[in-house]
């Protein structure tokens, strides 16, 4: 029986997302984030979801 593998398509959304929210929430003129602590949220966020996402692909690729 195969490995159940986190769905890609949806963790790629949430991933899109949160990188959105991560570069809207930087301010470039000043080369920092306007709420520190909400752009800390948002890292952990983005860098869980991609290594969720790297981590799927890496097993599917020593399956197959």
């Amino acid at each position: 029986m195969k490995k159940l593998l986190a769905a890609s398509f949806p963790m790629q959304v949430i991933t899109l997302i949160i990188g959105i929210s991560l570069f809207r929430e930087f301010d470039f003129e000043t080369l920092r984030f306007r709420h520190l602590p909400l752009a800390l949220v948002y890292m952990f966020g983005f860098g869980l979801s991609l290594f969720l996402i790297l981590r799927g692909k890496k097993e599917e690729k020593t399956e197959g």
